[in-house]
């Protein structure tokens, strides 16, 4: 599983010309899910996100959470974070997760998420969505569960 998370100070999402999410201050979260991902990477990335330090304190110092800040969380599916351009100049998607395992997942990540206390917004699995946000910082963080030890 992989997430670009974006500190913004504000983002939503529009489908078809209507907004179907919006957050003020917190993240933009843009997930990828593979085949091999389950409830397990869901959880372990959904609580890593939660506390990262990524939010200036006082001392303009990143060293608060998104939970600290009491920000929300914008997730949007995004499965081109599985592209792969080695070949040609057609990016492959055969590492990304089909939409029979990728949106159970996708579901169950946010539901982790409200869990843990946060207000949590999200996109159109499978839409075509305009994404649009204000990244604070600019702060952007990749983290890909495959670079952790999850167990």
């Amino acid at each position: 599983m992989r997430a670009l998370i974006q500190r913004v100070s504000e983002a939503n999402v529009v489908v078809d010309s209507q907004t179907i999410g919006e957050i003020d201050r917190g993240l933009l979260v843009l997930l990828g899910i593979t085949p091999t991902d389950s409830e397990a990477e869901a959880n372990f990335l959904a609580n890593k996100i939660a506390k990262l330090r990524i939010f200036s304190d006082d001392d303009d110092k990143m060293n608060l959470s998104v939970a600290d800040i009491g920000g929300s969380i914008l997730v949007v599916s995004q499965f081109t974070l599985y592209a792969d351009a080695k070949k040609g100049n057609r990016p492959s998607y055969t590492d990304a997760a089909r939409p029979e395992q990728a949106i159970p997942l996708y579901e169950y990540f946010q539901k982790q998420l409200k869990m843990i206390g946060f207000h949590v917004q999200s996109g159109e699995f499978g839409a075509d969505m305009k994404v649009n946000l204000v990244n604070d910082g600019p702060v952007t963080i990749w983290l890909d569960t495959r670079d952790f030890n999850i167990t």
